[in-house]
């Protein structure tokens, strides 16, 4: 990895019926957004909300969204292609995705300084509301993406994803120095805080965090405060719940300087080197199986 700006971008969805001109006017609000923020902050990688193309709640069934929304690449994603050729940055951003007939992922695309798709992330933990399996219209995946780019190695997650230790530790061990989290979360500022940076403290790996603002075509609100976390758990950056950005300097050179943030002490430990592999192998199965808290729920 080299030092770079990383920007997280946050804008509101049209809260009007989800439909093609309410989908291109995003794409208008979000492109104009993210031209702003690279011009006044040189930011080579900007990360955009969860499923801004559209907003979170659809109000459609999946094969409605998946009909409007289509193939990723494709039309939906055109747009955030040519601003990111147009700028040469890598753009990260959150959109649905028609899958067979009746499928839909809400997945992250990561694009090249070309424009040009790098990578694509399918969300592998929906939130219980949008999650096909308690009647959601989203179908989870079941893969990992890190991508070797010429800033570093980047991870995707999406929102919910946050809260699984798992799936980001997965994404460390394969060399992810960054990781991507578009967001449009329904919960709590200290949830949103709290898990980008347990993700970040718990790999050693700088989480970019784009999250939604204002009110989706299903009339759910957002709060905003995007932010940038440092791989000792720092926040660099922290946005308000207005339309704008947040961007900081990412430096593999200060990434692990000191214990805490500007504390003289040098940083002694590595939570990747240092995991106890045979503690991990012993209870295997432990891991692999079902499990379900024992509070009420």
């Amino acid at each position: 990895m080299r030092a770079f700006t990383a920007a997280a971008v946050q804008v509101g969805p049209v809260s009007d019926p989800l439909s093609a001109t309410s989908i291109a006017e995003n794409a208008r609000v979000a492109t104009e957004w993210v031209r702003r923020c690279v011009e006044n902050t040189g930011a080579e990688l900007v990360v955009l909300p969860e499923s801004v193309t559209t907003g979170f709640t659809p109000n459609l069934s999946a094969a409605e969204l998946g009909e409007l929304v289509g193939p990723v690449p494709g039309a939906i994603t055109d747009p955030y292609a040519e601003v990111a050729e147009e700028l040469g940055i890598h753009l990260c951003f959150g959109t649905y995705e028609a899958g067979e007939p009746g499928v839909v992922y809400n997945s992250a695309v990561l694009l090249g300084p070309t424009g040009k798709q790098i990578g694509l992330y399918r969300k592998t933990h929906p939130f219980h509301s949008e999650s096909v399996g308690n009647g959601g219209w989203v179908t989870p995946g079941n893969e990992v993406c890190v991508v070797e780019t010429d800033l570093g190695r980047i991870g995707m997650i999406v929102c919910f994803d946050g809260d699984y230790p798992e799936l980001s530790r997965i994404q460390a061990v394969r060399g992810a120095e960054v990781i991507c989290r578009p967001t449009a979360l329904l919960r709590s500022a200290d949830i949103w805080d709290l898990t980008s940076r347990a993700r970040a403290y718990d790999n050693h790996v700088y989480v970019v965090g784009a999250n939604c603002i204002g009110i989706d075509p299903g009339g759910v609100h957002y709060f905003g405060n995007s932010h940038i976390v440092s791989p000792i758990a720092e926040v660099l950056a922290k946005a308000a719940s207005h339309p704008g950005w947040v961007a900081a300097r990412l430096d593999p050179e200060e990434a692990l300087a000191s214990l805490t943030p500007g504390s003289n002490i040098r940083q002694g430990f590595d939570h990747l080197r240092d995991r106890n592999l045979d503690l991990i192998v012993k209870h295997r199965d432990d891991l692999e199986r079902p499990a379900e808290t024992s509070f009420p729920h």
